[in-house]
């Protein structure tokens, strides 16, 4: 049994069938293991992925960044060890997706393990830069901080922030958010998974909503209706209605989303009460 820490005096605990991976790697504790979503990739007790629910997530995550941007041609991806991301990019027209990620050990069992993201194959071909993914095992504020390319979206896919100190929190914050920006070419955007929208966990949702809103001149926000996440997108020029805008870009979208339509787009776009009246 996993035993998930989801917020004070809640624990969720995960039947495991079979233990696929148990590990400490450089970074973190990772275990794959199968449940009743299927095989399931947790770090460090935290679920991050199932089989069962893992389209959702990530279709959240990267669908709405796609029809925010206005091009979709070079896109960063710092973390989302499973690379699920990655294709969906190249799916919707990029050319270059640079995939940076601190923990080589996790991205490498990912792929040999879960049915969704990379295959060994193709992780081998992205490590080498043959193909328009290119994989780089690298600290993502390093890579941020350094870096002279531009992108039309990064996207920051991590664990949760934590309320305790781990050494991922820092690119949660203002100073990373400002840096992701400056990467940006005109009409590009920066997305982060922002945290879980229920009332009893949505303290890391409402920093990070503070924080966007105190970097970016457009916030847009999609709160998972089938799954507990919530993301936001920031764009550094003003653009009236973010919502309308996914919307009408939909139809011509180069990668089509099975968990995501145009009704999805109206109704997920609200952010909760209390992050809306979240003080500045």
């Amino acid at each position: 049994m996993i035993r998930e820490p989801l917020a004070a005096g809640l624990t969720r605990h995960w039947d495991v069938e079979e233990v696929v991976v148990d590990t400490n790697t450089a970074f973190q504790h990772l275990v794959i293991a199968r449940t009743a979503q299927g095989l399931s990739l947790f770090c460090d007790d935290d679920r991050q992925s199932t089989e069962f629910s893992q389209l959702t997530y990530h279709e959240a995550l990267m669908v709405p960044a796609l029809l925010l941007a206005d091009r979709v041609d070079r896109v960063l991806v710092i973390g989302s060890s499973e690379g699920v991301v990655c294709q969906m990019a190249v799916a919707a027209g990029a050319s270059v997706v640079d995939h940076v990620d601190i923990d080589e050990q996790a991205v490498k069992l990912c792929a040999e393990h879960l049915p969704y993201g990379y295959t060994l194959d193709e992780l081998a071909l992205a490590e080498k830069g043959e193909g328009p993914i290119r994989v780089r095992y690298t600290d993502g504020w390093e890579y941020i901080r350094t870096t002279a390319e531009r992108y039309d979206i990064v996207l920051v896919d991590l664990p949760d922030e934590r309320e305790e100190e781990a050494q991922h929190n820092r690119l949660y914050g203002e100073e990373f958010l400002r840096m992701c920006k400056a990467l940006l070419t005109p009409g590009g955007v920066v997305v982060t998974q922002a945290g879980c929208q229920t009332m009893w966990r949505n303290s890391t949702l409402i920093r990070s909503w503070q924080r966007f809103n105190a970097v970016f001149d457009t916030v847009a926000y999609y709160g998972s209706d089938e799954h507990e996440w919530a993301y936001l997108f920031g764009r550094a020029d003003e653009v009236a209605n973010p919502a309308a805008l996914m919307a009408e870009r939909l139809p011509a979208l180069g990668y089509r989303p099975e968990t995501i339509d145009d009704l999805a787009l109206r109704g997920n776009t609200i952010p909760p009460y209390q992050v809306r009246h979240s003080p500045a």
